[in-house]
């Protein structure tokens, strides 16, 4: 294992004074229990909106911590998802009065965390919302999760969720439109190699060199299928119709298309497969309106990538443009 860390014990906490230092005029470290909080928050009469999962999906999700995008975020050990306490701390530390949202990734022990340290902030007198995302239409149920996986849809629903947040609209309103980003998203993964937890010390699965898996989670969980490896254009094609044919997406949409890279893919492969994408969508009469491309949703050093595309209306394109800055994603400042 090649790795530039110190001791595989101490990654999280080195990367969090890290980020502390790098993105102060951004965020505020808290230790003991850990959260990422933006600076100058609470903000008085706005939604406070909180997502959380293990670490190793860098920038998800503390690089989406800062104005137009989340409050505070809840990082825990490597595809371990958070504790109660963090949670629970996090959603005092932002609660303007407005309430709070809690945005989960559908995997069992982020939802069992995030429900108990909503019923402790209820108790205190916080009012707080959940949203479960499940874009995943590669498998249903698997080693982390009943029911699909909540991916891609993730980032673009807390760009724009935090948007409608900063316009101070209610927690209602705030939470029906992350609900609505999710019930519109859809997205497939595939991977061309594993990935390597540091405290592991070896791939999670092996795959040989020659071949590839359509479908994969975020944390190595088995996909649709292994195969030989096949062209980006055939690629592709395989993750994305099942995601047209899911919703289903039809001639005339108009999506946010969504390209992300999971950590050892590089930037011009990424392209490739976006030029493909542009290639079907086109050809199905299907309007990219807004596109995303890059590695937001990362598996550590996984190669590969997944393609999350949204159901796009004037209200949606409207807050996906508004102003966001934050260390992982910014416009418009």
């Amino acid at each position: 294992m090649k790795k530039l860390i110190n001791k595989p014990e101490d990654v999280v906490k080195e990367a969090l004074q890290a980020m502390a230092l790098a993105h102060a005029d951004l965020i505020k470290v808290c230790y003991n229990p850990d959260y990422i909080v933006r600076v100058g928050g609470p903000v008085q009469g706005k939604v406070g909106l909180l997502s959380g999962g293990g670490s190793g999906h860098e920038p998800m999700h503390g690089g989406f911590v800062g104005m137009g995008m989340l409050d505070a975020a809840c990082p825990g050990a490597v595809f371990t998802s958070p504790t109660p306490d963090q949670m629970l701390a996090a959603t005092k530390a932002i609660d303007g009065g407005a309430g709070v949202l809690h945005i989960v990734k559908n995997y069992t022990g982020d939802i069992l965390n995030f429900e108990m340290a909503a019923d402790l902030a209820k108790a205190e007198g916080i009012t707080v919302e959940a949203v479960i995302t499940n874009d995943d239409v590669a498998v249903k149920d698997s080693l982390y999760t009943a029911g699909r996986r909540g991916v891609g849809v993730t980032v673009l629903a807390e760009k724009i969720t935090g948007a409608a947040a900063e316009q101070k609209r209610s927690l209602k309103a705030v939470a029906d439109i992350c609900r609505k980003v999710n019930a519109n998203g859809r997205t497939m993964g595939m991977a061309l190699t594993s990935c390597t937890v540091p405290q592991a010390g070896k791939p999670t699965f092996e795959l040989p060199e020659d071949e590839m898996e359509i479908g994969i989670g975020i944390h190595g969980e088995p996909g649709r299928a292994r195969m030989k490896l096949k062209t980006a254009a055939e690629i592709t094609e395989m993750l994305v119709s099942p995601i047209l044919e899911d919703l289903p997406f039809k001639t005339g949409d108009s999506v946010l298309a969504f390209v992300n890279g999971l950590g050892g893919t590089p930037l011009i492969e990424l392209y490739v497969i976006y030029n493909e994408l542009a290639k079907i969508l086109g050809g199905r009469q299907i309007k990219i309106a807004r596109n995303l491309i890059g590695s937001y949703i990362t598996s550590l050093d996984m190669a590969g990538c997944s393609i999350t595309l949204v159901k796009m209306d004037d209200e949606l394109l409207s807050l996906w443009d508004a102003p966001v800055k934050t260390s992982g994603l910014r416009w418009g400042i």
